[in-house]
């Protein structure tokens, strides 16, 4: 398309897509599964992750956006009409997590500005669990909705659509900001975690190699899993993001790029959380085990705790904190919806600024039910069925049309005919046998666990209902998407 936009620079495309791999999940989602699945030994399978499958279905994505100058389902249209239906699930995909990581982000604006005065007090987990969220008994009892996370909400959304508002022209300058700010506060967080009274504790228990958990299948799934959901491939961004740069580009070089940066993002990350909880530890007397938190309780019960124990400076510490998550977020948020945008506007013909608005306001309807007092619940359930069963599905979907259907070959042939790497033969490999192999034993293990077990316990008709929205409402709405009229060649964008 002549009017779908590109980036201004290769170091906006760069920072755009790094921004994209790092979120929330590096902060609170990367230690604690490192820590649970054999600290330094999970690096190991994190890295044999990466190589394997994550960096070659990144290369995969980048390079087919880049090959057809279309978003996910578009590409897929492009190798084969009836595979358009396929682009609009991984896209489905993108636009649910979309809607609840912008709830996650109105719990941060709440905090940030909390922040200023402490106000978490004392009991930091009835002020997040209780005071901010409103938490009911259970995911089928919704409550209601605060007036703090609703405010939170529209400003989430706001920030979002102002990001991305007229494209890769908008996100292009944003990206500046939005990740060179936390990665400085980061940094700011790290010397101070590491430096702590205890910290040696944290980073022992984060960083110890227990080399026999390797010999352990759920640890390789675990790594497998975070690696699909840090570097953002399966939610239909990289195929949008690839089709915005220019003509000759480097596929190869920029891939390495963004996977090396968001790596140690998550590694360091992890630094900053387990120095800090080191010394809460030490301070409180509290074995670290019992201390470690993974999402939600991590940066809102565990690290308001930190905070309060510091012996100087915590309002400008909290506001850091707090400051980084929502800097985090905004990028993997807005390139989210701007991964649903692009194929909207390839279908439709629509300008940036309609889709942006339009994509925002019915993101802001679904969201409703996450900042509600089920909201944490229905948060758990639909993320757990977006990535163990979305993102690997999503991944898989794509290693068979574009590694069998539409042939490895085609797309190197595509790849090496740009300046910089060249991929062959290995690179083949993990796109047809390797990546397709694992992500299929990843999806039967969590078949088989769910046969046996509901969910972390849910209700089944919680689990059902959550489940529905994966197999049920995303592939109707992907139907309802690959039938719509689309724009006529008459038609341009506004």
């Amino acid at each position: 398309m002549d009017n779908r936009g590109q980036w201004e620079s290769r170091t906006s495309f760069v920072l755009a897509a790094i921004g994209s791999a790092i979120g929330l999940g590096n902060i609170w989602r990367f230690p604690y599964i490192c820590a649970n699945n054999g600290g330094g030994a999970f690096l190991v399978a994190f890295l044999v992750a990466l190589a394997t499958a994550g960096i070659p279905i990144l290369i995969m994505e980048l390079s087919m956006g880049h090959k057809f100058q279309k978003a996910a389902s578009g590409t897929m249209a492009s190798i084969k009409p009836k595979f358009e239906i396929l682009g609009w699930i991984v896209v489905g995909i993108a636009f649910i997590i979309t809607t609840y990581y912008a709830a996650v982000m109105s719990w941060a604006f709440k905090y940030l500005w909390d922040a200023f005065s402490l106000a978490w007090g004392e009991n930091t987990s009835d002020f997040f669990y209780k005071d901010t969220l409103g938490l009911t008994s259970g995911p089928l009892d919704f409550g209601g909705i605060k007036i703090s996370l609703l405010i939170g909400l529209v400003l989430t959304w706001i920030s979002i659509v102002a990001c991305i508002w007229k494209g890769p022209e908008t996100v292009g300058k944003v990206v500046y900001a939005t990740v060179f700010i936390p990665w400085i506060i980061l940094i700011i967080l790290v010397i101070r975690g590491v430096t702590l009274e205890g910290a040696s504790v944290g980073l022992l228990y984060y960083l110890k190699p227990t080399f026999s958990k390797l010999l352990e299948g759920k640890v390789w799934l675990a790594a497998y899993t975070q690696v699909f959901f840090s570097l953002s491939i399966g939610f239909a961004i990289m195929f949008a993001y690839g089709s915005y740069l220019p003509k000759k580009t480097e596929l190869v070089t920029n891939a390495y790029i963004v996977a090396l940066g968001d790596s140690l993002t998550a590694f360091f990350g992890g630094l900053a959380v387990f120095g800090a909880l080191g010394y809460l530890s030490t301070q409180t007397g509290t074995p670290i085990t019992e201390l470690k938190a993974s999402g939600p309780g991590l940066a809102f019960v565990v690290y308001p705790m930190i905070i309060n124990q510091l012996p100087m400076l915590n309002t400008l510490f909290g506001i850091l904190f707090f400051l980084m998550l929502l800097t985090l977020g905004i990028d993997s948020a807005f390139s989210l919806v701007e991964g649903v945008a692009a194929a909207i506007r390839d279908k439709f013909g629509w300008s940036h600024k309609a889709t942006n608005i339009g994509t925002a306001a019915v993101g802001f309807t679904f969201g409703l039910l996450f900042i509600s007092g089920a909201g944490l619940y229905w948060l758990d359930i639909i993320d757990y069925f977006m990535n163990f069963f979305g993102l690997a599905l999503a991944c898989l979907i794509e290693c068979i049309v574009i590694g069998w259907i539409f042939k490895t070959t085609n797309v190197m042939k595509h790849v090496n005919a740009m300046p910089g790497f060249k991929i062959g033969k290995v690179w083949e490999i993990m796109i047809k046998f390797v990546a397709p192999v694992i992500l299929s034993a990843l999806l039967l293990t969590e078949i088989i666990a769910r046969i046996k077990a509901p969910y972390e316990g849910y209700p089944r008709a919680a689990e059902l209902m959550g489940a529905s929205v994966m197999f049920v409402i995303i592939p109707v709405a992907a139907f309802i998407m690959t039938n719509a009229k689309a724009k006529t060649e008459s038609e341009t964008p506004d």
